[in-house]
């Protein structure tokens, strides 16, 4: 290829006139420069279209979780082998649900973890290794948490906003480090410690109340074959199944403070009463025996929800 001697006025620009292979100018459209720019520009193509290709989480439902007869299941420690099939079955019933999740897990099972946000579910923190908090540094807390919020919002693209403390043990302390609502829960399965089909579907249908939190692990096989019986009858007793944000929506949720239901009004209040029984914002103490604490409690004796 030859090139003429080009002067650009004022830019001081000159190209030598000679005679230059057809590889010489691997930048400038020799056959090496063209595959260069043609595998660049195929990348850059290839990432735009995935991005475009990429289904966005559907918008928040508008549910009055006050006047709606609702109910929100919980799962917690995964992702798992069997959380997959969990959502098949939630899908499969038009329930949402929310899933606290581990981040040491979360990096297994990526493709879980954004098919939950796709299909309306939500995607919470769980910390990332499960320990008691109220045992750790407040550094220590805060890396649990934020090693957890990294990793699912790389493998989902959503940030959790809500996070529930392993065992359910926290405190002031731990609240704060968190920066976060804290998620207890009103029902617990006891799932952890029976691994019984059965009667995880009876607690799971009759237990549940207005706007109540439901506790299982979707971790367990036997917690994960109750769910489709689970859905089901508490559809039939007239539940609407929500993710934790919409049972809470149009009540902020405060950092720091434990959840364990939403009070349901059927008819309008002059005051608001106040919280009591852990049904609204708390302290943040462990509760014990059925209360938020008492069937996640820390292992012991080699038991324990994991």
């Amino acid at each position: 290829m030859r090139i003429r001697a080009i002067t650009v006025a004022g830019a001081g620009l000159l190209l030598v006139a000679g005679t230059v292979g057809a590889a010489g100018i691997a930048g400038c459209g020799g056959p090496e420069g063209k595959r260069a720019r043609t595998a660049g520009d195929n990348a850059a193509l290839g990432k735009r279209a995935q991005q475009r290709r990429a289904p966005a989480p559907p918008p928040p439902r508008k549910i009055d979780c006050v006047r709606v007869k609702c109910v929100s299941l919980t799962f917690d420690d995964g992702p798992s082998p069997y959380t997959a099939r969990l959502l098949d079955t939630l899908k499969a019933g038009g329930a949402r649900a929310t899933f606290f999740m581990l981040g040491e897990n979360v990096q297994a099972y990526p493709d879980v973890v954004r098919r939950m946000a796709i299909e309306g579910h939500e995607v919470a923190n769980h910390s990332w290794s499960h320990p008691d908090l109220t045992t750790e540094s407040p550094a220590e807390v805060r890396s649990q948490i934020q090693r957890t919020q990294q990793a699912i919002k790389t493998a989902s693209g959503v940030a959790p906003t809500l996070m529930r403390p392993p065992y359910g043990a926290t405190n002031a302390q731990v609240g704060r480090a968190i920066g976060m609502p804290l998620i207890l829960w009103s029902v617990d399965t006891l799932d952890w410690r029976h691994r019984s089909v059965s009667r995880h579907t009876k607690v799971g249908v009759k237990e549940p109340a207005g706007g109540g939190i439901v506790l299982f692990h979707d971790i367990h096989k036997p917690s994960v074959d109750a769910i489709p019986k689970v859905v089901d009858g508490l559809k039939k007793r007239g539940f609407t199944l929500v993710t934790v944000s919409e049972l809470f929506q149009g009540q902020p949720l405060q950092p720091g403070q434990t959840y364990t239901e939403r009070i349901q009004k059927t008819e309008p209040v002059t005051a608001p009463a106040a919280p009591s029984g852990g049904t609204g914002p708390s302290g943040g103490t462990p509760g014990s025996g059925g209360t938020p604490g008492g069937g996640d409690t820390p292992p012991s004796g080699g038991t324990g929800p994991r």
